[in-house]
């Protein structure tokens, strides 16, 4: 089996925090991803999944010269950001577009799905 990452990207310019959201909005939501979730247990395709505080909370370290560099804010600035993400296990890349048809709808929002690299022999 092969893991993969389905992730959940926000816009900066659209999405609102969970915090932010009407309950009403946001609890119909919560529920969808809770069942998904559930099904992803049941199958045996979860690994770990989780949600992302806000970009805004980032810290970025670069420790690639004399020195760590550590600054307030997200590495990479630009409208989409990650703003969570599942680890699944799935037979190939067919499986884990159908486990990702079923993310996008459960959270409303648009996922990728990129397969995690072998290990080295």
């Amino acid at each position: 089996m092969t893991q993969y990452m389905i992730s959940v990207s926000h816009n900066t310019a659209e999405a609102p925090t969970m915090e932010s959201m009407d309950p009403a909005v946001i609890q119909p939501i919560i529920n969808a991803v809770d069942a998904f979730n559930a099904r992803l247990r049941a199958k045996g395709a979860w690994v770990f999944a989780g949600g992302l505080h806000p970009i805004q909370t980032a810290t970025t370290v670069d420790n690639t010269g004399d020195g760590a560099v550590v600054t307030d804010g997200p590495a990479h600035q630009g409208e989409e950001y990650l703003g969570g993400f599942w680890v699944i296990e799935a037979a190939g890349r067919d499986e884990a577009l159908e486990w990702a048809r079923q993310a996008s709808k459960a959270c409303a929002g648009v996922v990728e799905v990129r397969a995690f690299q072998d290990e080295p022999a």
